[in-house]
């Protein structure tokens, strides 16, 4: 079986982290977030995946042919931005399967622990020619959200809305009927939850919703990327990717930890990461390479790769980028943002806040 992951976006609300990476291979409990949607779909069956890649495509040559998590990898690049619908269609170009045979689509930004299996098992008892994930939210306003009849068949796509008839929302996965993907508009924007959906409703195709309110986090800001990476550490998301045992800490391969430093909360220290004697890392992300020293304080943060923290420096909800440098007893909290500017002094950090 094959799927189609879409990892094109250009990440600016990572920023500064998806500078120089792409958001789809930022890490999560220590490595690369497209690595546990791969070993997901794995388990669920899945065994061949075309990445759709546009921005800094380059980066997701790291991930080899897709054997360490069990499926074979193809990438396919937009020259460009075709919109979801046009993504898809791109990528269809590289499918091999056959015209009624299932083809799951999944989002480079989410992080689900719904049963794929069996939103596949729904999508071939119907005879669906589309199957989407569907999630309940306590508040469906922010969203678009779908409502569905009696039988799931789905009856509208609403846009955002005051006073939206069902909490139900798009979760991302999709089924398709490989026929579907084929009949998608190619070598322009197509946007599915726009163009796509609703013209196979007036259609008369079969648009089916599989319900299942299980973990499901969109990874689109600093705050979400520290949970989920916090959560695969913890166990709350069961993922064969994760480099090591479920705990309150990851620490991997060549980091060094010292004596009296408390690693907590979840938090994941990269290889060759360094930290020191006396600091608290609760719910953090520490990449590869960085340095956190004696005495820092932090909580819910990321320190991107090569980054230094100074002593005794507050890191609350913040980002540190990759290859800044924090000097020693500074604050950084309430969506503090610090990255390295080529352009200016060595060590000299620019700063900005999404608080």
């Amino acid at each position: 079986m094959e799927a189609v992951l879409l990892v094109g976006g250009l990440g600016t609300r990572l920023r500064p982290l998806t500078l120089r990476c792409p958001k789809p291979m930022l890490p999560v409990a220590g490595v690369p977030f497209v690595a546990h949607q791969l070993a997901l779909a794995a388990e669920a069956g899945v065994t061949r995946v075309v990445l759709a890649t546009a921005y800094r495509p380059e980066v997701f040559a790291r991930l080899g042919d897709g054997s360490a998590w069990g499926v074979e990898l193809v990438l396919v690049t937009e020259e460009e931005p075709l919109g979801t619908g046009g993504a898809i269609a791109n990528a269809g170009t590289r499918l091999e399967s056959g015209a009624e045979d299932p083809v799951v689509i999944l989002n480079g930004d989410v992080l689900s622990g719904h049963d794929l299996r069996a939103q596949l098992r729904m999508h071939r008892d119907v005879g669906a020619d589309v199957t989407l994930h569907l999630v309940e939210v306590e508040d469906a306003r922010p969203f678009g959200s779908v409502p569905t009849d009696a039988t799931g068949r789905v009856t509208a796509f609403l846009e955002k809305s005051e006073n939206p008839p069902t909490n139900r929302i798009n979760a991302g996965c999709y089924v398709f009927r490989r026929s579907v993907v084929a009949a998608i508009p190619s070598g322009r924007v197509v946007s599915v939850e726009r163009e796509t959906f609703p013209g196979l409703l007036a259609g008369g195709a079969v648009v089916q919703g599989y319900v299942e309110t299980a973990y499901w986090l969109d990874l689109g800001t600093p705050a979400a990327l520290v949970r989920g990476s916090c959560d695969v550490v913890r166990g709350v998301l069961h993922s064969p990717a994760r480099p090591g045992p479920a705990g309150e800490s990851l620490v991997l391969e060549g980091a060094r930890v010292a004596p009296g430093a408390r690693i907590t909360g979840g938090s994941v220290v990269g290889p060759g990461a360094v930290v020191e004697g006396d600091a608290i890392v609760d719910g953090c992300v520490v990449a590869s390479g960085a340095v956190v020293r004696s005495g820092v304080r932090a909580c819910r943060s990321v320190v991107g790769v090569d980054a230094v923290v100074g002593e005794r420096t507050r890191l609350e909800d913040a980002v540190v980028g990759d290859g800044a440098f924090v000097g020693a007893d500074c604050e950084l909290v309430a969506g503090a943002r610090v990255w390295a500017d080529v352009h200016l002094p060595d060590k000299a950090v620019r700063v900005s806040s999404d608080a």
